[in-house]
């Protein structure tokens, strides 16, 4: 597969995820998908949807930085800002299969309001 086409594939996921499009993000992991995060380890596609699955209204803006594609796999860097002015950047890191999604790893950015620190708890 073709570097664009997995950035393409990356696009439409976060796409899905602002749409509320559970269906379309299911059909893009692959049945044996994982995924870690600071909070989660190694969790399987159940379990992913049952901890991590939100509706997306929450958002007021998301902007894809940056998709850097090499091999198998892809680094996001993105931002998001809340309605409610939080905002925060996190970088994932997604492994492919074919052209499903098998893993995605997260690493977590700081999170702002107004311009300042805001500690996250831990759910």
């Amino acid at each position: 597969m073709a570097s664009s086409s997995k950035a393409e594939i990356v696009r439409k996921l976060f796409a899905a995820y602002l749409a509320n499009d559970r269906k379309a993000v299911e059909a893009a992991f692959t049945d044996d998908f994982r995924f870690t995060s600071p909070y989660d380890d190694e969790i399987d596609k159940p379990t992913y949807f049952e901890r991590c699955w939100r509706v997306a209204d929450w958002i007021e803006l998301q902007t894809l930085e940056r998709i850097m594609v090499e091999g198998e796999g892809a680094f996001v860097t993105y931002r998001c800002v809340a309605k409610g002015g939080k905002s925060f950047r996190n970088t994932e890191f997604f492994s492919f299969e074919g052209d499903r999604i098998r893993r995605i790893d997260v690493y977590f950015g700081a999170a702002y309001q107004n311009g300042v620190f805001v500690r996250q708890a831990e759910r």
